[in-house]
């Protein structure tokens, strides 16, 4: 928004300390910043040579493993991206406030208010019925984790044990670090007594239970907490000078990686349309007839892979 508009004010408010985040790594299809380069190419240039790149993917089955080839991904650490995006804004005069815990929409005085914050957002929560949102919680429970061994590829790890089957969702995102995600079914979960164990408990069985996928490198935590997937779509994005995008507008499974992507890609058709409307009114009515129905083709991919 700064470098196409200028003359505009910008200030985020982050509840979060500077140089904090939760998770792991970020992981995008091989083609996946095109976007970015196209409508951003000096960020572009930016992130691209922090990223680690590879062609295949792995599926690692109970009765042998099978390769994938051609697919193509990249992927970076989240702290690592947020970073270079914050000194990327800093330096066209974006102002950050951080450690700021937003209350109510009342206390932000702007012409224009964007939600970005994510799935449990204020903005949307506080306006509900004029963003129609769909909201539905999946049965699987997953964590986040990291872990030491760089995986070549990305890797799908299925295992069967004495109380259930999981499954570990596995890509580098840095040269010495991956992330590791594992899910499993209510009844697993169950019977494995998840609930009771905490994030270093969980972190310990699970590498237990993957012993051979991890190749005995540990499973690290950072806010490792067992969740159930949120499937959240609006059907408007809108509400008067209160727009949303990424997650507080959609989610998108994170077996398809894609919700950075939908994010990233939101904020430019935000922007496009705000530059390209001198009405704030009708770009944000723009901005909605024309990113919505595309942002629904990848969500409803990703709702596929869940299922």
């Amino acid at each position: 928004m700064r470098r196409l508009l200028p003359h505009v004010r910008v200030r985020i408010s982050e509840q979060n300390p500077q140089g904090a985040t939760f998770g792991f790594g970020v992981v995008f299809s091989d083609q996946a910043l095109d976007f970015l380069k196209a409508h951003d190419p000096e960020t572009h240039s930016l992130v691209t040579p922090h990223m680690e790149r590879w062609q295949n993917m792995t599926l690692n089955l109970p009765k042998g493993s099978v390769v994938l080839d051609g697919v193509g991904f990249s992927a970076i650490g989240r702290l690592e991206l947020i970073e270079i995006l914050r000194k990327r804004a800093e330096a066209l005069g974006v102002e950050f406030r951080f450690s700021h815990i937003v209350e109510s929409l009342d206390e932000l005085k702007a012409d224009l208010i964007v939600g970005a914050d994510g799935v449990n957002s204020l903005v949307r929560r506080s306006l509900g019925s004029e963003f129609a949102p769909h909201l539905e919680v999946l049965g699987n429970h997953f964590a986040w984790f990291g872990t030491t061994r760089p995986f070549d590829t990305l890797t799908q790890s299925f295992v069967e044990t004495e109380h259930g089957p999981l499954n570990a969702h596995c890509y580098r995102f840095s040269p010495d670090r991956s992330t590791f995600i594992v899910e499993c079914d209510d009844d697993t979960f169950k019977a494995w007594n998840f609930s009771a164990l905490g994030e270093e408990g969980s972190a310990r069985l699970c590498g237990e239970i993957f012993r051979d996928v991890l190749q005995g490198a540990p499973l690290i935590a950072n806010k490792s907490m067992w969740r159930q997937f949120p499937r959240l779509w609006c059907d408007k994005w809108v509400a008067g000078r209160h727009v949303l995008l990424g997650d507080a507008a959609h989610t998108a499974h994170f077996s398809i990686g894609s919700g950075t992507r939908l994010a990233m890609e939101d904020a430019i058709a935000l922007v496009s349309a705000l530059a390209a409307h001198e009405d704030v009114d009708a770009a944000l009515a723009a901005y909605q007839a024309e990113r919505s129905p595309i942002a629904r083709k990848i969500v409803n991919a990703a709702n596929t892979s869940a299922n």
